[in-house]
């Protein structure tokens, strides 16, 4: 099957499951701590119910933390564990590895890490970090409002129900933006529906 092939498919598939749109981004957070805590901790948690509510305690337990800086002071001054409720020092690590390359990189804010992201290189330097992959760094663009599709388990069941021949994560994720490109839709919008549509299903 060529990649024309999945890409027909996957957007006949949304087209009958999803309709025409016009489908919403999802905004992400403009609170750098929350930004960099959720890229991390969402890895194989159920969103919803384990890591927003985690998340929204960044925010709430240290509002100053918005930018980078801050929140590497808080880091250092407060207790990250026990604001998001977990011992998992491998994501503890990351977080705090996340944040200090960042910080080396002069971002600081939402804006610049949408901006640095696009710059060669960076994204590599991202996936150096112990526990940061493919996913989790499209995942940590689409959290500052970038166009990025961030492949998870919700974008790989609704690509299995459309019968396509690709499983490999840069495949798949290349055949949604290409999907997204053909039906017109902003491409992390129409991952941000295709999550919605697949989170908000009942389990067989």
């Amino acid at each position: 099957m060529t990649k024309r092939e999945d890409v027909s498919k996957l957007a006949a598939h949304v087209q009958a499951v999803l309709g025409d749109g016009p489908f919403l981004a999802a905004v992400g957070w403009h609170h750098m701590g929350a930004v960099i805590c959720d890229a991390i901790i969402q890895q194989a948690r159920h969103y919803e119910r384990w890591v927003r509510p985690r998340v929204q305690d960044v925010q709430s337990s240290w509002p100053d933390a918005d930018t980078v800086t801050r929140f590497r002071a808080r880091l250092v001054d407060g207790d990250l564990s026990a604001v998001l409720r977990t011992t998992h020092q491998r994501k503890l690590a990351a977080i705090g590895a996340v944040a200090d390359l960042l910080a080396a990189s002069g971002v600081d804010t939402r804006d610049d890490l949408r901006t640095w992201l696009k710059q060669d290189g960076n994204r590599s330097a991202l996936l150096a970090i112990h526990g940061v992959g493919l996913k989790t760094v499209d995942y940590l663009g689409s959290l500052v409002g970038g166009s990025h599709v961030a492949v998870d388990v919700h974008l790989r069941a609704f690509a299995r129900e459309a019968s396509l021949g690709v499983s490999a994560y840069l495949d798949l994720r290349h055949v949604y933006e290409e999907t997204a490109d053909r039906l017109g839709h902003d491409r992390g919008a129409l991952e941000h529906a295709v999550w919605r549509y697949m989170s908000s299903r009942p389990k067989p």
